[in-house]
């Protein structure tokens, strides 16, 4: 009761505050058009001004993320209030995201991420491959908060929305090499032919090659290198003044080295010290990974008449990882995870968009067929043996949609969504121990009977939601709105993986789904030179859905609990200031405090499960987060000059549930400065752009296999250091 009432006396003071502010500017006139008044974005499937949209929506356009110097999706955590967007432990391209501190650590096949990610609308269900590149990109969303109405599920923490341009009229064609820090060279070439009035095709082709920040002391390899190569390609045709049809295919190829990690205790043995550099391992299994991700999309568009359009998205999309993972980083094979992922999907969308005089909104149906499947051996050398697992899950997922915006005034707003989603989900689990630590059968070892069969079944379960949203909303004036919502959101259930049945057998029966029910308050607008969005908000997360691994006799249990309830409660605020005409600041704060209300662990030894909330908290989920960044334009040289210095901060936050002084990651700050200048033509773009100038050492994963059986495993990912990066860009 006393976050209810938190909550309301907070949302109530920053509405009274901020609303005695807008009375007040009533009669400032407005001498220029807002950042907020240029920002078209398509949160509500449908085009809107950004002011207008009643949701907590960061959108960054090419132009910012230019002059911030943006490669690739992670980018969005340091500008973005309350979200963690990281590359995943253990990997170089596997996206981990988590908004309001409500996400998906775990990216096994099978699991469902908490984040939706959508590149030009086309839904990615797997985050393999999905640290998208920054190339050939007109904007990204972020919608924070549940968007279980419009996105459906595993969008319970928000969605991330990837917004490729779109091809020009006249023929075009850019060039853009970059080199930087560790012998960094990217190259990317970008272009457009009309071959007729209403015909053209286009496409991208980026290559992306680096040194790696730290070395594999023993194998010489490169450590934390780069090695990506990726295209799309795209054809667009209006064969009527009322049809478009856009056809794209995109693929990335990610040959960078494994990250092994980097060894936070020392061990026994050799090569079990902790190397000076964090960016360092002694790691034995190998340098060999490989990633691969595909798609195929088809979106046609038809204007029925004046008030309907009628929109089909049709996708295709695949990928497949080979990759090894050295837990223990050191040169035996005490805890070493060779694996492979595969995974495919068809989706198909149509959405029914209409608008009237005080009614507008979208309808539709949305349908996924998914298979993913993987198998991963975890080889336990000072026990001698290796547990094999591998799986497959196969999804089917319908859900029927609308959302409806009613002017019930010239300034009141109602907004009601609803949707309804029901999931068709068959999981087959094996594993196994083996003698020998060496490779299983599973992927490729020498053929042998196992010794004792941990896990072996098939099971199928259906899963289904209704997930309301309704929003009110009241032009203050015609450059302010403030707005009252509640939406709910949920994420799929399914089966555990690598379940481990000797220990729990209850993972047969997979787990449930988990919900998030939210409430939130906000204010976006203009106020003379300020642009900005406010909001409160209030989270309460039930049948959560949290992967435990813990040392056990004979091996390593894993298992996928819902776990009980958590709450969160906090606020964000974020715009531009004009300060001069030649100068402007960007800014974003977000506050969350979070806490378990309720966390049910299951005891191994007494085979019961016990409530520990006052034991946990909840990962990711760091108290403040904040971002402050000038920019200032001037002539130079007779072109136009962009310098952005900014900083942006990250409180403390656990990596996992159960805290961790060794591992969890301390509050740091990011100092950043970019300079860029176009020519009169704009033509020639040179850049100049400097990450990391402090040379911040922080965590942004790990894992904790403590004891003797895994030689002490204590082990942590680090972010990039200090790099510096020139480019230079020319247009055709």
């Amino acid at each position: 009761m006393n976050r209810y009432v938190k909550t309301a006396l907070l949302a109530g003071a920053a509405w009274s505050a901020l609303s005695t502010v807008v009375l007040a500017q009533d009669a400032v006139p407005q001498s220029q058009d807002t950042a907020v008044d240029d920002v078209i974005v398509t949160a509500r499937r449908r085009d809107e001004a950004l002011k207008d949209v009643p949701i907590s929506v960061s959108a960054l356009g090419a132009e910012r993320l230019e002059e911030t110097g943006a490669s690739d999706i992670t980018a969005l955590q340091q500008q973005t209030p309350n979200a963690t967007v990281q590359v995943a432990r253990g990997s170089n391209s596997t996206l981990i995201s988590f908004i309001r501190g409500v996400g998906q650590q775990d990216p096994l096949w099978g699991f469902e991420p908490g984040v939706g990610l959508y590149v030009d609308d086309v839904y990615v269900a797997r985050p393999q491959g999905a640290v998208l590149d920054i190339y050939d990109v007109q904007r990204i969303e972020v919608l924070r908060g549940p968007q279980g109405s419009l996105y459906g599920r595993n969008t319970v923490g928000g969605a991330v929305k990837y917004v490729t341009s779109r091809l020009s009229q006249d023929p075009e064609l850019t060039l853009r090499g970059a080199y930087g820090s560790y012998n960094q060279i990217d190259l990317m070439a970008s272009g457009s032919v009309p071959l007729a009035d209403n015909f053209r095709i286009g496409g991208a082709i980026a290559s992306y090659q680096r040194d790696g920040y730290g070395e594999n002391l023993n194998t010489g390899a490169e450590h934390y290198n780069k090695d990506v190569l990726a295209g799309r390609i795209s054809a667009e045709w209006e064969p009527r003044d009322d049809m478009s049809i856009r056809l794209a295919y995109d693929r990335v190829e990610d040959d960078s080295n494994p990250r092994h990690g980097h060894r936070e205790v020392a061990g026994v043995g050799p090569g079990a010290g902790v190397p000076d550099s964090v960016y360092d391992t002694y790691a034995g299994i190998g340098d060999e990974n490989s990633v691969m991700n595909q798609g195929f999309s088809a979106t046609v568009q038809l204007d029925l008449n004046d008030n309907w359009t009628f929109k089909s998205i049709t996708a295709w999309r695949e990928g497949e990882t080979d990759t090894v993972i050295d837990f223990d980083n050191t040169p035996a094979p005490t805890l070493d995870i060779p694996a492979y992922y595969a995974d495919d999907q068809l989706t198909q969308e149509f959405q029914f968009l209409f608008d009237y005089d005080r009614i507008q909104g979208v309808m539709g149906f949305f349908y996924l067929d998914g298979h993913a499947e993987g198998a991963f051996d975890t080889i336990l050398g000072n026990a001698g043996i290796v547990i094999g697992t591998g799986g497959s899950v196969n999804t089917e997922s319908w859900a029927a949609f609308a959302d409806v915006n009613l002017d019930l005034t010239d300034r009141l707003h109602l907004s009601l969504g609803a949707r309804y989603t029901l999931d068709d989900k068959t999981g087959t689990v094996f594993r196994a121990n083996y003698l020998g630590a060496t490779n299983s059968p599973l992927l490729g070892g020498t053929p042998r009977a196992p010794l004792l069969v941990r896990t072996n079944y098939t099971n199928s379960n259906d899963f289904d939601q209704f997930t309301p949203r309704i929003a009110l909303s009241y032009d203050l004036t015609d450059d302010l709105t403030t707005y009252a919502s509640f939406s709910q959101g949920f994420k799929s259930g399914g089966f555990d993986m690598r379940g481990d049945a000797v220990f729990t057998p209850d993972t047969v029966n997979g787990y449930e789904p988990e919900t998030v029910d939210s409430y939130e308050v906000g204010l976006k607008g203009a106020l003379d030179r300020l642009s900005f969005a406010a909001s409160v908000f209030y989270n309460e997360y039930q049948d959560q859905q949290v992967t435990t691994q813990v040392p056990a006799v004979g091996g390593i249990a894993s298992f996928v609990d819902n776990v009980g309830s958590s709450t969160f409660f906090g606020a964000e605020f974020e715009g531009r200031l004009q300060i001069l005409d030649n100068l402007d600041a960007n800014f974003a704060v977000g506050y969350l405090e979070s806490d378990f209300e309720e966390f049910l662990r299951y005891n191994l030894a007494l085979g019961v499960y016990e409530d520990i909330s006052d034991l946990v908290v909840l990962q990711n989920a760091p108290k403040w987060t904040g971002y402050f960044g000038l920019t200032w334009r001037g002539d130079v040289a007779g072109g136009e000059i962009a310098v952005t210095p900014s900083v942006s901060y990250r409180d403390d936050y656990s990596q996992f549930e159960f805290p961790n002084p060794i591992l969890d990651q301390e509050a740091y700050a990011l100092v950043d400065l970019s300079v860029v200048w176009t020519d009169p033509s704009d033509r020639f773009t040179v850049g100049l752009y400097g990450k990391n100038l402090t040379d911040e050492e922080y965590r942004v994963g790990g894992y904790n296999f403590p004891g003797a059986l895994f030689n002490n495993s204590i082990i942590g990912y680090y972010g990039p250091p200090q790099t510096v990066t020139a480019s230079l860009q020319v247009k055709f």
